[in-house]
C-alpha cells in the first residue's frame, strides 16, 4: 500500500462555493437530516417498546436494522456537510476522508443487504406461510443480520484497500461534498484504470445484482398473490409496494453512479444528495404511512406518553 503520500488533507469543493447558496444548502441539509433522525429513531423506539412489533416478527426485526442503517448512513455524510456549509475552510484530513469512505460504504451496503433480507422475509411469508415462522425464526434472522454486517465490512474494507493502494501527490481538491472513491481516483498520481474496473466490479456489481434479484423476487411474490384471498392480497400488496418503492428510490441513483466507468456528469452531485439524505428521510415515511401495524403502535406509544405527561 502507498502510505507515503504527499497529500495530508483534501479540500472538499462542496455543492457550491457561493456564500448565499451555501446557506441554502445548510438549511436543506439541516431539515432533511433532522427529519431523517426523527423518523428513523421513532421507528426504532416504536419497534423496541411496542409489544406487538417487538415480538419476534421478522419484518419488524429487519425494519429496525433498516432504520438503524439509514440513520448511520445519513450521519456519515450530513453533519460534515452542515459544518462545511458554514465554514470558509472546507478541508478534511486524509485519515478522516478514508474513515468517511469506510462508514459511507459500510452502512450503504448494510442497507442493501437488509433490503434483500426483507424481500426474503416477504417471500417466505407469502409463498411459504405454513413454514414461515419455522424457517424465519429469531435465531435465523439474527444470523442473517450478522452475515449482512460482516458482508458490509468486507465490501467497505475493499473500498479502503483500493483507496490506500494509490499515491496522492497533488492536487488535493475533491469536486464533491463528501469523500468517495470515485472523486479520490481523479486525484491519484497513477494509472487508475484497473482500480476503476475493481470499483465497478465491487460497488457496481453489488448495486446491480442486488437490484435485479430484489425486483425479480418481488415479481415472483406478486405473481403468487393470485392464490390468496382478497384481504390477504390487499395486505401483502400494500407491504410489497412500500418495499418496491424503497428499493427503486435507493438503487436507481446507486446504479447510475457506481456502474459506469470514471465519467462524471454535472448531475452527479444532485443525485448523490438524493440517496445520501433524501432516501433515508423517505424510508420511514413510506414504511409508516403504508403499514397499519406501525402506525397503530406509534399512536399507542404517543398516547402512553401523553397519559404519563398528564399524570405528572
Amino acid at each position: 500500500m502507498h502510505l507515503n503520500n504527499n497529500v495530508t488533507e483534501f479540500i472538499l469543493l462542496g455543492l457550491t462555493q457561493d456564500p448565499v447558496r451555501k446557506k441554502i444548502v445548510f438549511v436543506i441539509f439541516f431539515f432533511f437530516y433532522l427529519g431523517t433522525l426523527m423518523g428513523n429513531l421513532l421507528i426504532i423506539i416504536t419497534i423496541k417498546t411496542s409489544r406487538a412489533l417487538g415480538s419476534p416478527i421478522p419484518m419488524y426485526f429487519f425494519l429496525f436494522y433498516l432504520s438503524l442503517s439509514d440513520t448511520c448512513f445519513s450521519t456519515s455524510i450530513a453533519p460534515r456537510t452542515l459544518v462545511d456549509a458554514l465554514s470558509e475552510k472546507t478541508t478534511i484530513s486524509f485519515s478522516e476522508c478514508i474513515i468517511q469512505v469506510f462508514t459511507f460504504h459500510f452502512f450503504g451496503c448494510l442497507e442493501i443487504f437488509i433490503l434483500i433480507l426483507m424481500a426474503v422475509d416477504r417471500y417466505m411469508a407469502i409463498c411459504k406461510p405454513l413454514h414461515y415462522m419455522t424457517i424465519m425464526s429469531h435465531r435465523v434472522c439474527s444470523v442473517l443480520v450478522a452475515v449482512a454486517w460482516v458482508g458490509s465490512c468486507v465490501h467497505s474494507s475493499a473500498q479502503i484497500f483500493l483507496a490506500l493502494r494509490l499515491p496522492y501527490c497533488g492536487p488535493n481538491e475533491i469536486d464533491h461534498y463528501f469523500c468517495d472513491l470515485e472523486p479520490l481516483l481523479k486525484l491519484a498520481c497513477a494509472d487508475t484504470y484497473v482500480t476503476n474496473l475493481l470499483l465497478v466490479s465491487n460497488s457496481g456489481a453489488i448495486c446491480t445484482v442486488s437490484f435485479v434479484v430484489l425486483m425479480f423476487s418481488y415479481v415472483i411474490i406478486l405473481h403468487s398473490l393470485r392464490n390468496h384471498s382478497a384481504e390477504g392480497r390487499r395486505k401483502a400488496l400494500s407491504t410489497c409496494i412500500s418495499h418496491i418503492i424503497v428499493v427503486i428510490l435507493f438503487f436507481g441513483p446507486c446504479v447510475f453512479i457506481y456502474t459506469r466507468p470514471a465519467i462524471t456528469f454535472p448531475m452527479d452531485k444532485m443525485i448523490a444528495v438524493f440517496y445520501t439524505i433524501g432516501t433515508p428521510l423517505l424510508n420511514p415515511l413510506i414504511y409508516t404511512l403504508r403499514n397499519a401495524d406501525v402506525k397503530n403502535a406509534m399512536r399507542k406509544l404517543w398516547s402512553k406518553k401523553s397519559v404519563s405527561d398528564d399524570m405528572r
